[in-house]
């Protein structure tokens, strides 16, 4: 059993991640952390971490972006791996979790879906073989509430492509300023926001006589919730350094 420490666990990806833990046998939520006194789990919430004095294998944060600092403070001082699903996150405290990682273990993902992180591996052996002939787009498309664009995902997708090109790729994120005919090491991003949409991203290949997209869907937020737990079972008693969701899917394609 993986025991966690839930920090940011009164938002809505807390509770998801909360309510997939009752009667799991291999997670148990012994402790969380949030600005927001909550006396309906039955783990205690504390809104000062310093107070917590539960043990627990791992820390899950799933809060924001200003409380990342606190909570990877906490992780360093308690000596325990650190989950980060938190976005939007500022070069500075990005920077402070890769200095953290060569004192602890640290897992960070931009987005905890094995699905998503399973495309990103997709459109990189798709690179390798279609660039340069094809063209390659991007677009994501999200609720009306998230505040980024574009989201971490589709970054995190064109960063993976990127990995696969030797040409000095350039991203660019819309078009409406843009007078001149596309460029061939170009990756184009583009964002829809509306409605309830958890997420959509989808990569196209694009060549004069054919497309080929790869493509992702969440349905529910549930499966960040999974990822985020799965993330969870692979770093209890990890070493100190630096993890992603492509140390996960490497155990399932034996690289």
């Amino acid at each position: 059993m993986v025991k966690i420490f839930l920090n940011g666990c009164c938002g809505r990806m807390g509770k998801a991640i909360a309510n997939l833990c009752y009667n799991n046998p291999d997670y148990k939520i012994v402790a969380g952390g949030d600005i927001i006194e909550n006396n309906t789990y039955d783990f205690p919430v504390y809104t000062s971490l310093n107070e917590c004095t539960e043990e627990f294998d791992v820390i899950i944060d799933f809060s924001n972006a200003k409380a990342v600092p606190t909570i990877l403070e906490f992780a360093l001082n308690r000596k325990k791996p650190f989950i980060c699903c938190t976005t939007a996150l500022s070069d500075e405290t990005v920077a402070s979790i890769l200095k953290a990682s060569e004192t602890i273990p640290v897992f960070k993902s931009a987005n905890m879906s094995l699905g998503i992180n399973m495309m990103v591996e997709l459109c990189k052996q798709a690179t390798r073989i279609l660039y340069p002939e094809f063209d390659i787009e991007i677009v994501e498309a999200h609720h009306n509430r998230k505040l980024d664009a574009p989201s971490g995902t589709a970054i995190m997708i064109a960063n993976g492509i990127k990995e696969e090109i030797d040409d000095n790729v350039e991203y660019v994120y819309d078009r409406h300023s843009v007078n001149k005919a596309r460029s061939k090491n170009e990756i184009g991003i583009s964002s829809i926001r509306g409605g309830n949409i958890v997420g959509e991203h989808s990569a196209m290949f694009i060549s004069d006589e054919e497309i080929v997209t790869i493509s992702h869907s969440a349905q529910t937020r549930d499966v960040f919730a999974k990822g985020a737990l799965t993330a969870a079972k692979f770093m209890a008693g990890k070493e100190k350094g630096y993890y992603t969701m492509s140390d996960v899917i490497a155990q399932y394609i034996g690289e």
